[in-house]
């Protein structure tokens, strides 16, 4: 197994060498593991502790000193299992709050606001904003997040569609042979070759303009404002409907 998957399910790096080692030699006492190790007793007595509350961990005592030992490594199995439970819980409960949370939010929020997001994660974290809204505008699209992103985009499109999203794209005119962003509540026409231009992308979806440059550090900047994105959809309802072409 790699050990190195439990930081996944939430393990440090001192608590997953501890177990991997219990695996490894089977019972033992602290200074077995600190001679395997090399880690601080004080550190390993910690760790022991919070294994055995994970139910990693087990103990018996011989001779007046304590011998631990893994427990079967389908106990990581049900932990994760016992984590997904957890979560359903705490996501239920919020659900039901989630109403006066957000009047908290919304009362301190600005009317123009400015965010910045940065790598994959923060692209993603910009289409799922998307979600909230039935229509999305693109001016300057080249189908960038299906090439970049098709793990992603491929199980974020099938919750588009279930929503019945829909989606008006400017297109790249030069890439009207190579666009692949087609299919259900999605509508394209390609702009002129005059309009080419890098890989940067403007999406408009409800109060928001989203500026997403689709380069190797992939970087989006998002204004929030209902006049600002009030004008941007002028300014794609006019190329749609006098510029752009099926």
């Amino acid at each position: 197994m790699e050990f190195e998957k439990l930081r996944k399910i939430g393990l440090p790096d001192g608590e997953i060498k501890v177990y991997s080692t219990l695996l490894e030699i089977g019972l033992a006492s602290v200074n077995d593991i600190h001679e395997k190790t090399g880690m601080d007793r004080r550190n390993i007595y910690d760790i022991l502790n919070k294994l055995i509350e994970r139910g990693f961990i087990t103990y018996v005592i011989e001779n007046n000193k304590k011998q631990f030992q893994a427990i079967h490594p389908n106990r990581i199995v049900d932990y994760i299992e016992e984590k997904e439970r957890d979560l359903r819980k705490i996501k239920l409960e919020i659900k039901t709050e989630i109403s006066s949370i957000a009047k908290i939010f919304e009362s301190n929020k600005s009317e123009i606001s400015a965010k910045v997001y940065k790598g994959k994660e923060g692209i993603k974290a910009v289409f799922e904003d998307m979600l909230n809204y039935p229509k999305n505008y693109f001016i300057g699209s080249g189908g960038y997040v299906v090439e970049k992103m098709p793990f992603f985009w491929n199980e974020y499109n099938k919750r588009r569609i279930k929503k019945g999203i829909k989606w008006y794209n400017l297109a790249r005119g030069e890439l009207k042979s190579k666009i692949k962003l087609v299919g259900e509540f999605i509508y394209n026409k390609f702009l002129p070759l005059e309009f080419s231009a890098h890989p940067a992308v403007i999406f408009i979806y409800g109060n928001k303009v989203a500026n997403i440059l689709w380069s190797k550090d992939f970087f989006a900047f998002v204004i929030e404002s209902k006049e600002i994105a009030a004008n941007y959809k002028k300014y794609h309802k006019f190329l749609w409907n006098t510029i752009a072409q099926d």
